[in-house]
C-alpha cells in the first residue's frame, strides 16, 4: 500500500471518528445532517502575501508571467474586485482573522495595543483559529519554507491566546486530522525599502528565476514621476511578484506530493496593495484592491467574478467550507452561499499608522469611489518614519523640490487635501480627477456620502472618536524601544520624536 493510500484511509477513519464524537456531544439542535455526516471536511489553507497588488499575469499584468498563481485561478474562482478593509497589515490582519471590520472591534490603529494599555476583542468575537480548533481542526500559522519552529506573522492589534495555534506547520497534526493553516509570505517586502536592497533582490531573482524585469519595459502609473529610482524599484517589485509565484508553486507541489491538494481549499490573497507613496496606507485602488483566488473542493473552476467582495469574507468562506457555523454577529459573508446577495458597495478605513495620526474612510461601488478625509488640513504624505526613509519617497520629494512633477504628481505632496474625493472609476481608473465639486455629480456625491455615514453608524465605527493621548503614548513607547537596537538608532529616535511632537501640535491646533 502506498503512503498516499495509507494517508487517505487514515484520513477517512479519523474524519468518521471525529464526526461521530461531534454528533454525540452536540445538543439535538446542533446535530449534523445526513449530508454533513457523509461529506469529508476539507483542509483550509490561506496563502497571505505582504505588500502586493494584483500584478499577476492572470490579472492582466503584461510584463511578467506568474504560471502558478495563474494555474490556481484556472482551477478555481478569481475575484477581480476584492478589497481589504484596511490598507496596512496589522489592521487588515486583525479584520480577516475575526471576520470583522477592524473599526468595529477597536483594532483600527496600526500596531495598537502593544504597550501598557491593551485592546480586547468585544464579547462574542473570536479569532478564527479558535473556532476551527474547537471543531477538531489542527491550526497553524507559518512562513515558507516552514523549517523554523516558530509561528508565522500574526500582527493582531488585540490580546489573543497563542494556544489558538497548534503549531507553525500542519505536518504535526494527527493522522487524518484536517488542518486550518496559514502561510505568510513576504511578497513586496522582498525588495526592501532602499535602492540598494531593490538591486540586491533583482540579482537574487535573476539567480532564482533566470532573469530580472527589464527596466525599460516598466510602465509607471501616471501619478508617479518616472525617476530612475522609482523605475528600478517598480522593476524589483515585479520580480517580487514572480518570486512569490514561484513559492506558491512550491506550496501547491507540497500539497500534491502529500496527497492533500484535492481535499484542500486554497485561498490566495494579499494583505494590502503595493508599498508605495499612494498605495499602502491609502484608500486608492493601489492600496486596497487586492488579488483573491479560491480553489478547491466545491469551487467552480475557471470562473472570474467581478462582484464586490471584502477580504474579511475569507473567514466566512472558510467556516462554511468546513461545515462550521458562521457566528451571526460576524460581518464577513460566504460569497459562495446559494443565498448570497452580492454587495452594492465595499468599505475601507485608514487610521493611525505608526506615529502618524490620520482618519480616512471610503465607500466604493462598481463605478464610483468616495473618500472622506476627516483631517483635511494635513498633507497627504504626513511625516512618517517608516515611509520617509524609503528611496522611492526620497526620490519623489527630490523631484518635487526640483520642479520635475506635473500637476497630477504634485497633488500627492500638497500641504492640504480636500475633505471629500469622488472618482468615476469607469472613466478614471487611476483616481486622478476629483469630481466632488462637480455640479454634474452632486447627486452621486450625496448618495455616496450617505452610504458611508450609514455604514459608520451601523458597524459602530470606533474611529469616530479620536484615540486617547494615553493610548497613543503607550504605543509610542513601544516604537521608541523598537528603534533603540538599530544601527542608526539615534537618528531614527530623533525623527520619531519630531513626528510625535508634530502630531500632538497639529491636534492641539485642530488640524
Amino acid at each position: 500500500m502506498t503512503a498516499i493510500s495509507l494517508r487517505f484511509l487514515q484520513s477517512a477513519l479519523a474524519t468518521a471518528l471525529l464526526i461521530f464524537a461531534i454528533c454525540v456531544a452536540a445538543s439535538p439542535g446542533e446535530a449534523l445532517s445526513a449530508a454533513e455526516r457523509d461529506t469529508p471536511r476539507p483542509n483550509i489553507l490561506w496563502i497571505i502575501v505582504d505588500d502586493m497588488s494584483a500584478n499577476f499575469s492572470c490579472y492582466g499584468e503584461p510584463l511578467i508571467k506568474t504560471p502558478h498563481v495563474d494555474e490556481l485561478a484556472r482551477q478555481g474562482t478569481k475575484f477581480t474586485r476584492a478589497f481589504v478593509t484596511a490598507p496596512v497589515c496589522s489592521t487588515c490582519r486583525s479584520a480577516f482573522i475575526t471576520g470583522m471590520y477592524q473599526t468595529s472591534i477597536g483594532a483600527h490603529h496600526h500596531r495598537s495595543g502593544r504597550g501598557k494599555l491593551k485592546i480586547n476583542l468585544p464579547q462574542g468575537v473570536e479569532p478564527l483559529p479558535a473556532l476551527f480548533q474547537r471543531a477538531g481542526y489542527y491550526t497553524s500559522v507559518g512562513s515558507w519554507p516552514n523549517n523554523r519552529p516558530r509561528l508565522g506573522k500574526t500582527d493582531y492589534n488585540f490580546e489573543w491566546d497563542r494556544s489558538i495555534y497548534d503549531g507553525h506547520d500542519w505536518s504535526d497534526r494527527k493522522p487524518g486530522q484536517p488542518f486550518f493553516a496559514q502561510i505568510q509570505l513576504r511578497g513586496g517586502k522582498l525588495r526592501g525599502g532602499t535602492l540598494d536592497s531593490a538591486r540586491r533582490f533583482a540579482k537574487k531573482a535573476e539567480r532564482a528565476l533566470g532573469s530580472s524585469t527589464d527596466l525599460k519595459d516598466v510602465v509607471l502609473p501616471p501619478y508617479y514621476p518616472d525617476t530612475p529610482v522609482i523605475r528600478e524599484d517598480w522593476a524589483a517589485y515585479l520580480d517580487s511578484v514572480r518570486y512569490t509565484d514561484r513559492i506558491v508553486g512550491q506550496i501547491l507541489q507540497r500539497l500534491r506530493d502529500e496527497g492533500d491538494l484535492d481535499q484542500t481549499l486554497v485561498i490566495f490573497m494579499t494583505d494590502h496593495g503595493i508599498s508605495h507613496a499612494r498605495g499602502k496606507q491609502f484608500l486608492y485602488e493601489e492600496g486596497i484592491n487586492v488579488p483573491l483566488i479560491v480553489s478547491g473542493p466545491g469551487i467552480e473552476k475557471g470562473i472570474t467574478r467581478d462582484d464586490l467582495v471584502e477580504h474579511i469574507d475569507i473567514a466566512a468562506i472558510s467556516l462554511a467550507a468546513a461545515g462550521i457555523p458562521i457566528p451571526k454577529s460576524m460581518q464577513a459573508r460566504d460569497v459562495f452561499a446559494k443565498e448570497y446577495q452580492p454587495r452594492e458597495a465595499i468599505f475601507a478605513a485608514r487610521d493611525r499608522c505608526d506615529e502618524t495620526v490620520d482618519h480616512l474612510r471610503c465607500v466604493r461601488t462598481k463605478r464610483f469611489k468616495y473618500i472622506r478625509n476627516f483631517l483635511p488640513d494635513r498633507p497627504y504624505l504626513q511625516p512618517n518614519a517608516y515611509k520617509d526613509k524609503k528611496s522611492i519617497l526620497i526620490s519623489l520629494r527630490r523631484a518635487h523640490r526640483d520642479g520635475k512633477l506635473n500637476k497630477i504628481q504634485r497633488r500627492l505632496l500638497a500641504p492640504t487635501r480636500p475633505a471629500e474625493e469622488l472618482y468615476d472609476l469607469k472613466q478614471d481608473p487611476h483616481e486622478i480627477n476629483n469630481l466632488a465639486d462637480d455640479p454634474d455629480h452632486h447627486s452621486t456625491l450625496a448618495e455616496m456620502r450617505k452610504r458611508l455615514e450609514q455604514w459608520m453608524i451601523a458597524t459602530d465605527d470606533k474611529g469616530r472618536d479620536p484615540e486617547t493621548e494615553a493610548m497613543y503614548d503607550s504605543d509610542m513607547d513601544v516604537y521608541r524601544q523598537s528603534r533603540r537596537n538599530r544601527s542608526d538608532a539615534q537618528k531614527q529616535l530623533e525623527i520619531l520624536e519630531t513626528n510625535i511632537s508634530r502630531m500632538k501640535q497639529w491636534a492641539a491646533e485642530g488640524k
